[in-house]
């Protein structure tokens, strides 16, 4: 049986892909295999590691088309175009619409740089979240792996992963150790659980 075919969406500099490309590479991702990037900035570094890795890209950039529903069809093209069967949010900055969440429910997942369901929801990405977690002054943070629903950050989590927050910290560098000791351990840990669970479900 072919394994589960993965598609990862991204807007930068791709480290979550990397992470999942490795842990592929390492054995450690046996019911699934990334098959696409789909990336919504033409000059995007993630295009540069698909490239290097052989990982077709397909690019359906912001600024090309500035609107969101042709967008989002053309996302859902290049996926099913792909036949892709688990769909992975990487720092991808397009939200999509109730509509995709619902086409694609139980076979999207989506990596939040916070421990959900604290410092999620709309405006909370990136920087903005590190900032957000220095100011409230938790000593706690980490990263969230959930399912994609209509509702940002509110679908059911799959994996969590705490990091401590450090004096002196800032924004810039509590993201860092967030991606190293969380996001690129439990995503490809994610990715694996539901690939299994999906491969299990098409027997």
């Amino acid at each position: 049986m072919e394994k589960v075919r993965v598609g990862v969406l991204c807007s930068g500099g791709g480290t979550n892909f990397q992470a999942i490309y490795n842990a592929q590479e390492a054995g450690l991702i046996p019911h699934g295999e990334v098959k696409l990037v789909v990336c919504d900035h033409a000059d995007a570094f993630v295009l540069e590691r698909a490239r290097r890795v052989g990982v077709p890209a397909v690019v359906i950039d912001r600024a090309a088309v500035p609107d969101r529903a042709e967008r989002e069809r053309r996302i859902v093209a290049a996926l099913d175009g792909h036949s892709i069967g688990l769909v992975v949010f990487a720092g991808f900055m397009t939200i999509l619409s109730g509509e995709f969440a619902e086409k694609y429910e139980g076979r999207a997942v989506n990596v939040h740089p916070a421990l959900l369901p604290s410092f999620g929801g709309k405006g909370m990405y990136g920087l903005h979240v590190h900032e957000a977690v220095l100011r409230a002054g938790v000593k706690v943070t980490g990263a969230t792996v959930h399912y994609v629903t209509a509702e940002c950050d509110a679908g059911p989590i799959i994996a969590q992963r705490a990091v401590e927050v450090k004096e002196g910290d800032t924004p810039e560098r509590l993201q860092k150790r967030v991606m190293r000791e969380a996001e690129w351990v439990i995503l490809p840990q994610a990715v694996e659980t539901v690939c299994e669970r999906l491969e299990g479900e098409r027997k």
